[in-house]
């Protein structure tokens, strides 16, 4: 079990974008990304999240959030990309957690629409990943983007949202709401007990503001918990190209 320890400070959180030591697994970019983020209670995640991780916060408050995207060039390192599995949309929900004084992200689930690289992922990183039907359609500047989760869960895992970039906005300040939520570099999973930490590295994320003009969800539901009241707060990211670095067990049962 965690001891509930304070937040990161800001050395441990600037310490996370220098990049990792040796060589990376894979390559992928990642783009046409929105974050959706809302403030929720403590309380409401933490019993969704193993007790060997702490939950991270910005002045008190934890974040949730959804994440559609579309990432493309995926390959392992010294393999070229193969066609019809380097492309793929993805939606992620997602909250931050942090493991003796590491902040990194926690994956409620990870929907992708193709099904090798769901295999690879619950395999290699221990991720839920689930296989999923996803459109992307770009209306000018506008995307409608959509998902449907397949398979047969128990509950319902559907999304949509219409949005549209605007301004674009410095790069996120240390210390500040926006780099809180968006400038992380490394994910937590569980497996048999297990905390596993993996880094990840790329340039800071270019943010803009962005609109939602329309927005339905199931996907916190799918979760464990509620989908949050209030309108979310919108940044479009990206695109940046990311080098994923391996699995590296951090915690025993």
């Amino acid at each position: 079990m965690a001891d509930e320890e304070g937040p990161p400070d800001l050395s441990a959180r600037l310490a996370l974008r220098e990049r990792p030591a040796g060589s990376p697994l894979m390559y992928q970019t990642w783009g046409k990304l929105l974050f959706m983020h809302w403030p929720v209670p403590v309380a409401a995640l933490r019993p969704l999240i193993p007790r060997a991780l702490d939950i991270d916060t910005h002045e008190g408050r934890a974040w949730a959030a959804l994440t559609p995207f579309t990432l493309w060039g995926l390959r392992p390192r010294f393999v070229p990309e193969l066609p019809g599995i380097s492309r793929f949309h993805e939606l992620n929900v997602r909250t931050y957690v942090h493991h003796r004084g590491v902040p990194g992200v926690w994956f409620f689930s990870l929907d992708a629409a193709r099904l090798l690289p769901v295999i690879g992922a619950r395999l290699f990183f221990h991720l839920p990943y689930h296989e999923a039907e996803m459109s992307l359609e770009e209306r000018g500047a506008t995307i409608d983007y959509r998902s449907r989760r397949l398979g047969h869960p128990p509950r319902p895992a559907d999304f949509r949202v219409v949005w549209a970039p605007s301004v674009a906005l410095p790069e996120a300040v240390p210390g500040s709401l926006e780099f809180f939520l968006v400038e992380r570099y490394c994910l937590y999973a569980e497996h048999r007990g297990r905390i596993f930490r993996a880094r990840i590295h790329h340039v800071p994320w270019p943010l803009r503001e962005a609109t939602a003009s329309e927005w339905t969800s199931t996907m916190f539901e799918a979760a464990g918990f509620a989908t949050p009241g209030g309108e979310p707060l919108l940044h479009k990211g990206g695109p940046v190209r990311v080098e994923v670095w391996p699995l590296e067990r951090v915690q025993e049962p």
